[in-house]
């Protein structure tokens, strides 16, 4: 990663769950030979890449904390996706996750919503999270932008509760596609 892939001039990011946003939700994913991209996923992650604007995967990955996935599948399985997404002229340029979940470890900042991944992220990047965008299929992934001011833009998939739809609705913005958050994101006056 170059340091001009990860700090963008103007601070913007879109920081993207990566679960049912960006690959499908297998659930507890712990195979690379498990990673599918959702349709039309590179496309997007590229014209993000293309416009200056940072890409940032932020992932709850409980399936750690239960035991489920271990770090090194949990590698394995970001190798995969990143090489299916260069496989296509696309990059993430950082990754950060929460291995927490209540049940297993405890409370922490670092599971989405919460703002720690967020926060890290701006310090070691160097971005606006005012001027960014908190995208993904649950409201878990789209409230950080009403707590940092930015853009949250809910992208249903198969496992999103009707719940999330109608309060992103209300309080966020919802897109059809991954392509289609995307462009909320570019239209957005800088």
């Amino acid at each position: 990663m170059s340091d001009a892939a990860v700090r963008p001039a103007d601070g913007r990011a879109a920081f993207l769950d990566r679960d049912g946003t960006i690959i499908e939700d297998r659930h507890y994913l712990a195979r690379p030979d498990g990673v599918a991209l959702v349709p039309g996923a590179a496309a997007a992650v590229r014209r993000l890449n293309e416009a200056g604007v940072a890409a940032v995967v932020v992932t709850n990955q409980s399936g750690i904390a239960r035991g489920l996935v271990t770090p090194a599948q949990y590698e394995a399985v970001r190798a995969r996706l990143d090489e299916l997404l260069a496989a296509e002229g696309a990059r993430v340029d950082a990754t950060y996750l929460c291995p927490h979940h209540p049940d297993f470890t405890g409370p922490c900042q670092c599971r989405k919503p919460g703002p720690a991944l967020y926060e890290q992220a701006s310090r070691e990047l160097g971005l606006d999270l005012a001027r960014s965008a908190y995208v993904g299929d649950l409201w878990r992934d789209v409230a950080p932008a009403l707590h940092f001011g930015g853009l949250g833009i809910l992208v249903p998939s198969p496992n999103t509760p009707e719940v999330d739809v109608v309060r992103a609705a209300a309080e966020a913005t919802v897109a059809t596609t991954l392509e289609d958050a995307v462009e909320h994101v570019l239209s957005r006056p800088r």
